[in-house]
């Protein structure tokens, strides 16, 4: 008994020193070599910071282009998803709401040509991109709640297209906002 309570022991330590130490450790460690060294990346605008590159966060006005939903409400220390699949009623009833708020609000778009990404939280419920179709999709309701040019803001969301080597190209949110700010600031 005593040798197996001393394995025991052994055993304990050994992993607390593994999982709370070296782990930890070696997380800390390659967080360093990524932009931001772990502490995410920053968008400041005017001094200030004003959000997060790979954090979404919630655009609803009619004169921004909106982020995809979210099921834990932009909160990004309670990221989650619904949990809710796609034969759950009430998760059908609320992109059912999603679908009918994005089609009143952008008049003369069809319910088939908006993407889900616009109807459908993401699982982390904090996705900063939306697709280039997300996007363009909304391009007239923008417009004319700036007074702007169709085509000006359609090129403006051409320019915030991030190709991505290993997956489909995407547009950040926050950053296409924020062009679009310095284009024709929002009227409040």
């Amino acid at each position: 008994m005593k040798t197996q309570l001393f394995s025991a022991l052994r055993l304990t330590l050994a992993m607390l020193v593994l999982c709370c130490v070296l782990y930890p450790a070696l997380v800390w460690a390659v967080a360093q070599l990524a932009p931001g060294q772990g502490q995410g990346v920053q968008i400041s605008r005017g001094g200030r910071v004003v959000g997060f590159a790979n954090v979404g966060q919630k655009f609803d006005r009619p004169e921004y282009f909106n982020s995809r939903p979210s099921a834990a409400d932009y909160h990004a220390d309670a990221s989650s998803g619904s949990n809710k699949g796609p034969s759950n009623p009430e998760y059908l009833a609320v992109v059912k709401a999603r679908l009918d708020t994005f089609l009143r609000q952008n008049p003369g778009v069809q319910a088939a040509d908006v993407p889900a990404e616009l109807i459908t939280a993401s699982g982390s419920g904090l996705d900063p991109h939306l697709s280039p179709q997300g996007a363009l999709v909304q391009v007239a309701r923008v417009a004319r709640a700036r007074q702007l040019d169709t085509a000006r803001v359609q090129a403006l969301v051409q320019q915030q297209i991030e190709t991505n080597p290993v997956g489909p190209d995407r547009v950040n949110v926050l950053r296409l906002n924020l062009a679009l700010d310095a284009l024709a600031p929002a009227r409040r």
